[in-house]
């Protein structure tokens, strides 16, 4: 009954938007999730027992406005007449449909706007993805349609969602913390990059507040800002994964063209494995990280969480200004030279990961059979630790809005502790353990320098002993390592196990080797065909 009121509240929103010349803007009312909250009270998975999933800072009415200002005039027919030409639709062929007549640049912007809104306004199929719409998208949307024949790069007048700790300017960034609510900013390095390339910023998305490094073995995606963000594969039962969720479930959902994330360790991979979506990693520095709200300079990164290979490769090279990568030169590949690994125990362990080597195999590449050692983690935390300590000083110093009264974490962690229910329902165990590191600067240098070495040499030693180039790993399972090492990763879908659940195949290499990752994961993704749109958000 509950579902059928839904179903006929949302049909009576639909039709009385298309019976307006403007667009009525609906209202959002808190819904009663403790129905939820006592299913998953038993989960087996301690992450999933959420204490609550709608944020109690944010007002979705905040952004429905910001959407519905934006959609004067558009309709669900018109949603549905465009649907053909934006749904499951790679970046060259909303290029190619909008050369063609289609749809223009503010249609396709309103398009997706409308389906935010569609969606996220159901309590039944919200997946608590985006924490902030740009006023002024459909501006710049319509500019673009006005200069289109100035365009230059693929991702010009694509709509383009960001993760809420990049900096911009048209709205705040808040790193899903409530300490950080009116944290008004210039754009971040990699904003302006985008935006000289005609890109338009379309909102910013929920993330695990600070990047996941704040409260401990709490639920992934969860920010005090945002709420719980929700796997739209399996809505309660799967995880999102972290930090970058909104990054990775907005893409499942098809709320833009594609969405940037940040990764300091798993947090680009581990998303978009559990989300079925193209996810890399690059190499630490090849994508400015002037503006981001920080784990760690040593280690963080942005990068590119898009649909397919293709779009990664498209907005890869407009983060990073790589001119001479285009979507021709990852098209192909030379076999021969290409030698790859495959771990002896994932391929016994994991039917998806089996699958993908048997059909790799087939297709001709090389493949060897390897044992992978463990990693040896030992100063990882202190790494992240000390990094956190002095770089987020630094942030709110340098790149936060100056009339914020904080300075350090120890600010911040008071300012929580003033209401602890509001601001940190899981606690902030990871702030915690980050003040009470006692490590000197001198134990730190020698500690980084051993950890980076040792990373290094885990992926140098295999590949030069085996002769391979290319490490296929699962998911985020190497993340750690790689990141030390660094090493880019860029992970693919390779199908989804019995319960449904999304798993991916990640492609690891030597740094600076983003090309040739992009080149293998293009030519398997066009032999496995894995990803397909959550059932219920089609």
């Amino acid at each position: 009954m509950i579902r059928f009121i839904i179903i006929l509240s949302l049909a009576a929103f639909m039709f009385s938007c298309s019976q307006n010349k403007g667009f009525e803007i609906p209202e959002w009312t808190p819904y009663d999730q403790s129905g939820y909250l006592v299913k998953n009270d038993t989960n087996p998975n301690p992450r999933l027992r959420y204490k609550l999933i709608q944020s109690r800072i944010k007002d979705k009415n905040e952004i429905w406005k910001n959407i519905g200002n934006q959609l004067d005039g558009f309709t669900e027919e018109k949603y549905l007449e465009l649907k053909p030409f934006i749904l499951e639709k790679s970046i060259p062929e909303l290029q190619q449909n909008i050369e063609k007549g289609s749809l223009n640049y503010k249609q396709l912007t309103q398009w997706y706007l409308y389906r935010i809104l569609k969606f996220e306004n159901d309590p039944a199929l919200s997946l608590n993805a985006v924490i902030c719409i740009n006023p002024n998208a459909l501006e710049q949307a319509d500019f673009c349609d006005k200069q289109k024949n100035k365009k230059k790069h693929p991702v010009y007048g694509m709509p383009i969602l960001l993760k809420d700790n990049i900096n911009t300017a048209d709205m705040p960034t808040t790193a899903g913390a409530a300490v950080l609510y009116n944290n008004h900013t210039e754009d971040a390095e990699l904003v302006k990059a985008l935006k000289s390339k005609g890109a338009i910023i379309l909102g910013k998305l929920n993330l695990s507040e600070w990047a996941y490094y704040f409260c401990d073995r709490c639920p992934l995606g969860y920010s005090a800002v945002g709420g719980q963000s929700l796997n739209p594969y399996g809505r309660m039962e799967f995880e999102t994964g972290g930090s970058s969720s909104g990054s990775a479930t907005s893409m499942a959902a098809n709320y833009a063209a594609a969405a940037v994330g940040t990764e300091t360790s798993g947090s680009i991979l581990s998303p978009s494995s559990q989300n079925s979506i193209v996810g890399l990693k690059p190499t630490v520095g090849n994508i400015s990280g002037k503006g981001i709200v920080p784990i760690s300079r040593t280690l963080d990164t942005a990068g590119p969480m898009t649909r397919s290979v293709l779009d990664n490769a498209i907005l890869y090279s407009a983060l990073s200004d790589r001119h001479d990568l285009s979507p021709e030169s990852i098209q192909s590949i030379d076999q021969d030279s290409i030698k790859m690994a495959y771990i002896k125990s994932y391929y016994y362990e994991d039917s998806l990961y089996r699958q993908s080597i048997e059909l790799l195999k087939k297709s001709g590449f090389n493949l060897k059979e390897i044992t992978m050692p463990d990693f040896d983690y030992s100063g990882f935390l202190t790494l992240l630790n000390l990094d956190m300590r002095e770089d987020l000083p630094r942030y709110l110093k340098d790149h936060a809005n100056p009339e914020l009264p904080f300075e350090s974490i120890s600010d911040i962690m008071m300012y929580n502790a003033k209401d602890s229910v509001l601001n940190m329902p899981y606690g902030q165990g990871r702030f915690d353990a980050i003040q009470a590191d006692t490590t000197s600067g001198e134990e730190f240098e020698l500690l980084k320098q051993e950890l980076l070495s040792r990373g290094k040499a885990y992926f140098e030693n295999m590949m030069q002993e085996h002769g391979v180039q290319v490490l296929l790993s699962i998911n985020n399972y190497h993340a750690g390592a790689a990141a030390v090492a660094f090493y880019p990763c860029l992970t693919v879908p390779m199908g989804y196990y019995e319960d449904e659940e999304p798993g991916n195949l990640t492609f690891i290499a030597a740094s600076q080797k983003e090309e040739l990752l992009l080149k293998i994961a293009y030519a398997y993704e066009k032999l496995s065909h894995h990803r397909r749109l959550p059932p219920a958000f089609d």
